[in-house]
């Protein structure tokens, strides 16, 4: 690998720190990128002891560093930081979305060395106008190919696992479609609260945050058809089919939607709305689900939820796959109630089937039973691998433009029917499993 170079702008803030460092701090360790020069700019007073301090404290690592201070939206600034760049520089955005386009707007009176990669983190625009406008914008500046849109999901090594369950075992992939599938359940639960992240979270809510990005990319892996490749461009090209076909469960925004917020409760003792520097007027969800429908051949008529919600109680992290019943069981066995289930865990990392067996005792007697197994872990930790593909001119975890406006599409709808009213803002304590008239399966 050639000598690179990464120009974080936003580099004192938060995600920076937590995880962009500690990512690359994993390429380093790993020998992915020996020649790499690291520039942070920010609009704080810091100095090169300073930043190279927090690169050491968040990476583990010490590459050639220096700091520059700047105002990211202003075109001499942007000319600043870029002077300091050995080479064609790969530009992470570590900064709100709506500074992001402006700093971009700012790129466009800059001549951006030949190579440039620019590198964006979620959400791309709020709606699909508007990430159309960003998308635009963009290939202004460089040409789609060194467009990297980032979605640390599709780092996870769990995520990535899914491909290599369904299209390398002959025993799931022939059973995964309308035929024999009931459901499908994308849910990501947890129980952290707001973690002082107002600034961003009432900006954005539970459905934008985490089911228009995040979740619908699991959708789009568990629902593709099999690529001829993972190429980037067949790879790619497979999970947009996916995405352009998917839409709302009967097109009734109303009744596949469900909003709520927590109150205060064992997680959390203040309710969301009385967090610091939420506005409670803005009547921000903190969970969300969505019920889809992929019309392809393989899933027509198969019912994707999609869920996740802050300070629950009940911590759930997974996809799951519900199997149709047996169209007939014999007189005399009994005890199959439960549906057989393919579960693929996020955290922790694990893959399981629940089933049906003759269990101890009556033979004719069936208990449910699990067989699972762990996922093995990535040599790299998702920002690493998204880094990766940065620095490797490898595109295929990255978001391409048609499929960031084909996010909004699917979900806009169902903020359209919020903002209508058409949709009651529930609530739910800080601790609890959620709203009672939830959407999933039980």
């Amino acid at each position: 690998m050639t000598d690179q170079t990464l120009i974080i702008l936003g580099a004192t803030g938060d995600l920076t720190a937590r995880l962009l460092l500690p990512g690359l701090g994993a390429l380093l360790a790993a020998g992915h990128v020996p020649g790499l020069t690291l520039i942070g700019a920010a609009t704080e007073d810091w100095d090169d002891s300073r930043w190279q301090q927090r690169v050491r404290e968040s990476s583990g690592g010490s590459p050639a560093t220096r700091y520059v201070r700047a105002d990211v939206t202003r075109a001499a600034d942007l000319r600043t930081v870029l002077a300091a760049a050995d080479g064609p520089p790969a530009i992470f955005f570590a900064l709100p979305p709506a500074v992001t386009a402006r700093a971009c707007e700012a790129l466009l009176e800059v001549d951006l060395p030949e190579g440039t990669r620019l590198v964006l983190e979620k959400p791309f625009g709020v709606s699909a106008e508007t990430a159309a406008a960003l998308n635009s914008l963009l290939t202004r500046l460089v040409p789609e190919e060194r467009i990297h849109r980032v979605d640390h999901f599709l780092g996870k090594a769990t995520v990535l696992n899914i491909l290599g369950l369904r299209f390398a075992n002959r025993i799931f992939e022939p059973l995964l479609n309308n035929t024999h599938v009931a459901s499908v359940e994308i849910v990501f639960d947890e129980s952290l609260a707001l973690e002082n992240r107002a600034g961003y979270y009432d900006n954005a809510g539970a459905l934008a945050d985490m089911i228009q990005s995040h979740l619908l990319q699991i959708l789009g892996l568990l629902a593709m058809e099999a690529p001829i490749s993972l190429a980037a461009a067949e790879f790619r090209d497979r999970k947009a089919d996916v995405l352009r076909a998917t839409r709302l469960w009967d097109d009734d925004p109303a009744a596949c939607s469900r909003r709520a917020r927590y109150t205060a409760g064992s997680l959390s003792r203040l309710a969301y709305a009385d967090e610091p520097g939420v506005d409670p007027h803005k009547q921000t969800e903190t969970l969300a689900e969505v019920v889809l429908a992929v019309d392809t051949w393989r899933w027509s008529g198969v019912p994707f939820r999609l869920r996740s919600g802050k300070a629950l109680g009940d911590t759930r992290k997974e996809a799951v796959i519900t199997f149709k019943k047996p169209p007939r069981v014999p007189d005399g066995l009994h005890g199959c109630d439960q549906p057989d289930r393919l579960r693929i865990g996020f955290g922790p990392d694990r893959i399981s089937l629940d089933f049906n067996i003759n269990g101890p005792g009556d033979p004719f007697e069936l208990d449910p039973v699990s067989l699972g197994a762990e996922f093995g872990p990535g040599d790299l930790p998702p920002y690493g691998e998204v880094l990766r593909g940065v620095f490797d001119n490898d595109p295929t975890l990255s978001i391409r433009a048609d499929v960031a406006e084909q996010c909004w599409r699917i979900v806009e709808p169902v903020t359209a029917a919020w903002r209508a009213g058409k949709v009651p803002l529930q609530e739910y304590p800080a601790g609890s499993r959620g709203p009672a008239d939830s959407l999933l399966d039980g």
